[in-house]
């Protein structure tokens, strides 16, 4: 005798297999077809890129500067995943293109209208396929490219002999601003100068601290030192062999301190901008977000623009997958007859467009005419609103 629960069980499951879209073999069909284009596309924009931003580069360095070719060979293999990622789309663009153009030549699309089939419907297998990519793209982008694009780096750096340490040698500088009391803007806090730097200790020290001038004595504090450590137990700065100099509103020292320890309640940016030398590339979003954190307090804005707009790209350039998806599948399915040499050449023309807008919405992004998210986004809302216009379009015809 079956259980009730078990009839609930089998009910529900039944009910959600009718939600969910039923996998045919013309679903498999246009899968298939879509594979080895895509494989093909991945395979040739991939080789494109990589033999121009890494290629020519570690071969000249084999011939002028002795690069072992093994080494060479290693570090060209840790540079694909950057530029795969970058062919993710483009192979996508290709892949339905030629796709849904040879469908359309053979006659194969009108066979399947025939049938009753809509134009939505034969372009799910290429939506679904760009979904896909589109997390295979994250996840590429986001765990492997910058471990391996930052492991190349540092190869390459140690055997060229030009290793840098992991943090700015000399020249901290650090400027914190604040919004201005009376809302006129950003104004000047604190600037923080080193001069020298060993991972640990900061050298010729230089604090100018104008965060007193708005007290009764408007007094703002120069702080020099000769050197200065983070205290990570007390989360301040200790400073040893200094001198304070309290200077009035008409520029003479109202107060000199002379000191041989002395702690101080500073912020700890100019270490964190110090140990921060990971390229734009090697960082994940994670990362990323936290330099911009820090980039945040130094008052640069343009620094910071331009970081801001760089995590909004590497969010949009995975979702370009579904951009080129639709609008290649909507191209393909129009009524022609086009060889995979004309699918090529068109794919490379609409990709150059897509890029050369987005490279234009970024610089507007940088420059502050647009905001950080619209200078990441735009591209991709103009390609997706293109593609839904021309598959409706070829739903009509």
């Amino acid at each position: 005798m079956t259980s009730p629960q078990s009839i609930t069980s089998s009910t529900l499951t039944q009910r959600l297999a009718s939600w969910l879209p039923s996998i045919t073999i013309m679903d498999r069909y246009i899968a298939k077809e879509l594979t080895l284009p895509f494989l093909f596309g991945v395979g040739a924009f991939s080789s494109i890129a990589v033999s121009i931003g890494a290629l020519f580069e570690l071969i000249r360095k084999v011939a002028e500067a002795g690069l072992p070719a093994t080494l060479a060979f290693e570090i060209f293999l840790l540079s694909l995943p950057t530029f795969t990622v970058l062919a993710f789309p483009m192979s996508t663009l290709l892949a339905t293109m030629m796709t849904y153009s040879r469908l359309s030549s053979d006659s194969e699309l009108i066979a399947m209208r025939g049938c009753g089939v809509s134009i939505n419907r034969i372009v799910i297998p290429a939506v679904l396929l760009s979904l896909l990519v589109t997390g295979l793209s994250f996840a590429v982008n986001e765990v492997i490219a910058p471990a391996s694009t930052e492991r190349a780096a540092v190869l390459l750096a140690r055997a060229l002999n030009n290793e840098k340490p992991p943090f700015r040698e000399g020249n901290i500088v650090f400027q914190q601003q604040e919004p201005a009391a009376d809302g006129s803007g950003d104004e000047l806090v604190r600037f923080f100068y080193a001069r020298n730097f060993d991972g640990t200790t900061m050298r010729d020290i230089t604090v100018v601290d104008f965060s007193q001038e708005d007290s009764e004595d408007g007094l703002k504090q120069i702080v020099s030192a000769d050197a200065a450590t983070w205290d990570f137990t007390k989360n301040l700065w200790e400073f040893t062999n200094g001198t304070i100099y309290a200077v009035s509103p008409n520029g003479s020292f109202r107060q000199i301190i002379r000191f041989d320890k002395q702690d101080l309640q500073l912020p700890r940016t100019p270490l964190d901008l110090a140990n921060r030398r990971k390229k734009q590339e090697e960082m994940n979003i994670a990362e990323t977000k936290e330099y911009l954190a820090i980039l945040r307090q130094t008052g640069d804005e343009r620094a910071v623009r331009k970081l801001a707009v760089a995590i909004q790209r590497k969010y949009a350039i995975p979702f370009a997958c579904v951009v080129f998806g639709l609008v290649g599948s909507a191209v393909g399915v129009r009524p022609q007859r086009t060889g995979k040499a004309t699918s090529f050449g068109v794919s490379v023309v609409i990709i150059f467009g897509y890029y050369l807008l987005s490279f234009i919405t970024s610089a507007m992004g940088e420059s502050g005419v647009i905001t950080p998210f619209l200078a990441g986004w735009i591209p991709l809302f103009i390609g997706l609103g293109a593609g839904l216009l021309l598959l409706g379009q070829a739903s009509r015809q």
